[in-house]
């Protein structure tokens, strides 16, 4: 697939970009009503791509993609729950006094864990984890959009997200070990 798209060169010309999609590339999940289960075969055709690994993927109907586009969501507040929550859990015993520090970093930790725990049961196997929405409107001109019947599509690009689960997991592991050894100085003492 070729695409031409119009873009704003340096001295204010414009300046016509082609761009080569393969079939692999771009999948695009079509409205198209054909009898009662119109909704199980969307469901069915967001699946199938989501498991082929294409690079991007259209969602046409607007509640699949509304849908999907809330599931990223929820799953990029969990990691960055995570990742903050846990970063607070081991830094604030480096600002705050050592006798009030634990009433932070102890929650702190507690949250870190359990978001980085519902994140690894609810999210970590989904096919659906390895994409984010694109909002860039210069990305979204490289894709066929014209070819679509609906003016809100749901467009999803596959991303690496090996660094990213990499990091949250750390991060809540080290607040595990820093609770658990806090815990376990409290109840010492």
């Amino acid at each position: 697939m070729v695409i031409t798209s119009r873009q704003m060169g340096p001295l204010g010309l414009i300046s016509f970009v082609t761009v080569s999609l393969s079939a692999t590339d771009c999948y695009i999940v079509h409205e198209i009503y054909n009898g009662e289960n119109a909704q199980d075969q969307f469901e069915y055709e967001l699946e199938q791509a989501l498991e082929a690994q294409y690079k991007y993927i259209v969602i046409e109907p607007t509640r699949i993609g509304d849908e999907t586009a809330r599931w990223i969501t929820v799953g990029n507040c969990l990691h960055k729950t995570t990742v903050l929550a846990g970063t607070a859990c081991l830094f604030t015993p480096l600002a705050l006094p050592l006798d009030y520090s634990h009433y932070i970093s102890l929650p702190a930790g507690v949250l870190s864990l359990a978001c980085c725990t519902l994140y690894g049961i609810s999210w970590q196997f989904d096919p659906c984890c390895k994409y984010q929405v694109e909002y860039d409107a210069y990305k979204l001109s490289r894709l066929p959009l014209h070819t679509l019947t609906s003016s809100t599509p749901v467009v999803l690009v596959r991303k690496d997200d090996l660094h990213r689960k990499r990091l949250h997991n750390t991060i809540a592991l080290a607040a595990l070990v820093y609770c658990v050894k806090k815990i376990y100085e409290l109840c010492a003492v």
